[in-house]
This record gives C-alpha cells, sequence and structure tokens, in this order.
C-alpha cells in the first residue's frame, strides 16, 4: 500500500511514466490481498475448501477434491472413442457422485470418448449460432432482449459446467442444459426454446422500438 501512495504522488508531481506503472502494478497487488483478507472473513469453510481444491485438487484428495480429480479421470478414461454406452466404470461403480446431474459431462465424455465431447460441443455451438441468427433477425427490441438473455443462459451453464468438470473453473452446482438430470432445469430450457421459437416465428409481426 505505501508503494502505491509512493506512486501516485510520484506521478502527480514528476509526471513520470514509470510510477504510473508502479502504482497499476502494484495497486492490484494491494487489492489483491485486501480481497483475499475479505473473503477469508465472508466465505464459509466448504466455500474455500472448493477454491484450494480448484488450485490443488490433490491437497483433499479423498475429501473435497475427490469429485474433480473422479471427473478428470473419467474423462480421460474415454480416450478417442470412449467405452461405448453404459460401460464407463466412473459411473457404475459409483467413483463419482453427481453422475447424473453436475457431472453429466464427464460420464458422456467417459463413454463417449473425444470424439463424442466434440459432437456435444457442435450441437450447443450451433444451438448458440441459431439464437445469434434469431436475434439478428427480430425487428423487436423486447424480444431481442429475451433472447439475448436466453442465448447468456445457455452460454454460461454450458462454459461453467464443462469447465467445472475439466478442472478450468471452480465446481459450482449448475447443470448442463438439455443433458442434466432435473425436472425444473428442462423445463426451463424447453420453455426458452418455446420463447425462441415464438420470436423467430413473429421477428416480422413488429416494427423497431427504440
Amino acid at each position: 500500500l505505501g508503494i502505491c501512495i509512493i506512486g501516485i504522488l510520484g506521478n502527480m508531481f514528476f509526471k513520470k511514466k514509470y510510477y504510473y506503472w508502479i502504482t497499476y502494478f502494484f495497486g492490484i497487488f494491494s487489492c489483491a490481498i485486501a480481497g483475499s483478507w475479505c473473503c477469508g472473513k465472508v466465505l464459509k469453510p466448504y466455500q474455500i475448501a472448493r477454491l484450494i481444491v480448484f488450485i490443488d485438487p490433490n491437497s483433499d484428495p479423498r475429501g473435497a477434491g475427490w469429485n474433480i480429480i473422479q471427473s478428470k479421470t473419467a474423462i480421460g478414461a474415454g480416450t478417442l472413442f470412449g467405452r461405448g454406452f453404459m460401460q464407463g466404470s466412473q459411473s457404475h461403480l459409483r467413483f463419482l457422485p453427481q453422475q447424473s446431474t453436475d457431472f453429466i459431462f464427464s460420464i458422456f465424455s467417459e463413454e463417449m470418448g473425444f470424439v463424442g465431447g466434440i459432437v456435444l460441443f457442435c450441437a450447443f455451438f450451433a444451438i448458440l449460432i441459431r439464437i445469434t441468427h434469431i436475434i439478428r433477425q427480430t425487428n423487436n427490441s423486447y424480444s431481442c432482449y429475451i433472447a439475448s438473455g436466453i442465448l447468456g443462459m445457455f452460454f454460461f451453464h454450458f462454459i461453467v459446467n464443462v469447465g467445472m468438470v475439466m478442472g478450468i473453473m471452480p465446481i459450482t452446482g449448475i447443470p448442463l442444459p438439455f443433458l442434466s438430470y432435473g425436472g425444473s432445469a428442462l423445463l426451463t430450457n424447453m420453455l426458452a426454446i418455446g420463447l425462441l421459437m415464438s420470436i423467430n416465428g413473429r421477428r416480422l409481426d413488429f416494427k423497431t422500438t427504440l
């Protein structure tokens, strides 16, 4: 913090460029320290454990890190073409908990392999591209906002769910659209698709309103 203050004063009085960069870098460092201290006071122990496990799953391999370790094992075990439908050991031997909800992508990758994962990625990419096309075609601002929100919802759910099972994002309870088990999630996704179909069918019925 003291270095940041010196950098700010130096930039104000001497107008040297390096004072600006000193303030910039040490300001980020100070904010990170302050943020970590605040998180330690605000976050609950299990939430802190999730962040620690995200960085190093082997710090608690039989506790908080169990899920992500088994998830990576399942994805890696699928190799190129997978072990086959209903042939995954991680799922049928119950090594991976929550396999039908949060970690459905891990089971899918184990049974269908890298090729199946790529096909799934392409399917979701096609859905996102189609929603983008609907947004560009509609002439109604309100419909555009609704479609944009649905696009953000699908994109966020897909990226976070796939990212957490691969270990590149912290583990959260976000389902994978159309694949994770759960009636409320499936109903919400179906309603969103219905809204998109309605917006696309009525895209020329309204004038643009700003």
